[in-house]
């Protein structure tokens, strides 16, 4: 017989159907057992009496979290017994036959509750059972709706979803690389991306135009608390445009995005604010400011823009120039002499995205003719054949006819956890890592054997102790 989800008895009102799923509760009221079984679609009530003896004593042996699977007939409930707050709440399953998949020991942790209660220590260790409760289900299916709306919409915006090499070429962009030791060529290294910047400028040059991608990133940052070492950014970028067209595109997707999906938010303004770097700092002294009318308030979403950032800033320690977005940002001018003399007034074709209090993505015009690059990489501390030689494929390519183009990444974990009233994006990622980028269910980061450390040409060199 073929397996009905829960939610969908109501509709078999008389039939014999099976269903399967977790044991959720189990009540006993005299000699009735009642027990809620719980599926991906919610509870249903079961009702075993002593009228089939087998299978009320097999019942009876049933324990929280096990597994099972009945056949039986759909009835509806004694008007006294109806449960409104259940979708099936009007109808139970008159068990006919019994069928236990796997029995349960006593779970570690509670999950009939929201589980902020509880450490973080405990819910990663066993994140395969934290993902049972109802709150974090939830999270995961409004984070599935947001991205397939975002792939529908784009495409048909015109925009292509291409994927993007995950081994690449380890490069200075800001952080700090992951790198992965190449077996066959002893001694070199792949780097995981910190984002695709570089693939999908290249793809911009192979005329593709709109490209986007729901994109994985690494990053090897020191340990912060909302901080994840991969996470996923909606990765977007077009050509023959400019920064209004942009900013226009991702307002218009991020409107419909809380209409159709969270219509129970209200955006506080629109069109979204677009604010001066400079001012805003002067005012709220944050590059990322809570605009929020009411504060208290979860469900407002004071979406805004912060443009003209300055292209460099100054790093003390390093007594250097940097890049304040990244090196392939286009500068306010074209003008080389101005960008190497006056690096502290040059303002940037940046904008940042940000959502009550916090950055949400980010973004560019980018650089595309190859005496800009090479003077921004010169004002960073890069000698020309250095910039060449880290970045010759860029080089390279914009030798062949490149159209100016833009991009932006708005960060999926970051907006779901705003959408989902969520206090950090752990809450809305399947299986995330500790602040200090710690799988505690896989237990990794962890050792390999030396037979694998030979293979790779490598060596653990141990710290001495001073």
């Amino acid at each position: 017989m073929e397996r009905v989800l829960n939610v969908e008895t109501v509709k078999n009102i008389g039939k014999k159907i099976k269903v399967c799923g977790w044991v959720n509760t189990i009540r006993s009221h005299g000699k009735i057992i009642f027990i809620d079984l719980r599926d991906r679609s919610g509870l249903l009530q079961l009702v075993f009496t002593p009228e089939n003896n087998n299978l009320y004593k097999l019942a009876q042996t049933i324990r929280p979290e096990w597994v099972i699977g009945v056949e039986g007939l759909v009835a509806e409930r004694p008007a006294k017994m109806v449960n409104p707050k259940i979708e099936t709440g009007k109808i139970e399953i008159h068990p006919l036959n019994l069928e236990i998949y796997s029995r349960a020991k006593t779970l570690p942790l509670a999950i009939d509750t929201a589980g902020y209660e509880i450490g973080e220590e405990i819910r990663l260790k066993y994140r395969y059972l934290d993902l049972r409760r109802e709150r974090l289900k939830k999270n995961l299916i409004l984070r599935q709706k947001v991205i397939q709306f975002i792939r529908n919409y784009l495409q048909k915006e015109g925009f292509v979803e291409i994927e993007t090499p995950i081994l690449t070429k380890s490069t200075p962009e800001g952080a700090r690389d992951f790198i992965v030791p190449a077996r066959l060529q002893p001694g070199k290294f792949y780097a995981l991306p910190q984002s695709p910047q570089q693939y999908k400028q290249l793809l911009m040059v192979a005329g593709i135009e709109r490209y986007f991608q729901i994109a994985r990133c690494f990053r090897d940052e020191d340990p912060r608390a909302d901080r994840q070492a991969e996470f996923t950014q909606l990765d977007i970028e077009m050509s023959f445009i400019d920064e209004n067209d942009i900013l226009n595109l991702i307002e218009k997707l991020f409107i419909e995005i809380v209409r159709k999906i969270t219509p129970e938010k209200k955006i506080q303004q629109i069109p979204f604010p677009r604010l001066e770097y400079k001012k805003v700092m002067e005012k709220y002294q944050t590059d990322k400011p809570d605009l929020r009318k009411n504060k208290s308030d979860p469900d407002e979403l004071a979406f805004a823009f912060i443009v003209d950032f300055p292209m460099f800033e100054w790093k003390k320690e390093e007594k250097r120039w940097d890049a304040v977005h990244h090196p392939f940002t286009r500068p306010k001018t074209d003008d080389v002499n101005e960008i190497k003399k006056h690096p502290d007034k040059i303002l940037a074709y940046q904008y940042d995205f940000v959502l009550n209090g916090y950055e949400i993505g980010g973004g560019s015009l980018r650089s595309y003719r190859p005496e800009i690059l090479e003077a921004v990489f010169e004002v960073m501390g890069h000698k020309k054949s250095e910039a060449r030689k880290k970045f010759w494929h860029l080089f390279e390519a914009f030798e062949y006819g490149v159209p100016p183009h833009g991009g932006i990444a708005p960060g999926i974990d970051r907006f779901l956890a705003i959408l989902c009233n969520e206090p950090n994006i752990r809450e809305v990622i399947a299986f995330p890592k500790t602040g200090d980028n710690r799988d505690l269910m896989m237990n990794t980061p962890s050792d390999v054997s030396e037979e694998q450390l030979k293979e790779l040409n490598i060596k653990i060199v141990k710290k001495t102790k001073k």
